[in-house]
């Protein structure tokens, strides 16, 4: 069976208090690591005023 190669594999996850700043990480980590086979996501939970940063492989 041939493997998917557009699956994305979670590698970690962290909760952090919600900031823009962190927004502009992910950005930057995705435009400089995306040759490594590595994508970053992130959620926000606005109730708790949160967000989730993922690291993903693909």
């Amino acid at each position: 069976m041939e493997e998917d190669k557009n699956k994305l594999e979670i590698i970690a996850t962290k909760t952090l208090p919600a900031s823009d700043d962190l927004v502009r990480l992910v950005d930057f980590l995705n435009k400089n690591l995306k040759s490594k086979r590595i994508m970053f996501g992130i959620t926000k939970d606005k109730e708790k005023d949160e967000m989730t940063i993922s690291i993903y492989e693909f």
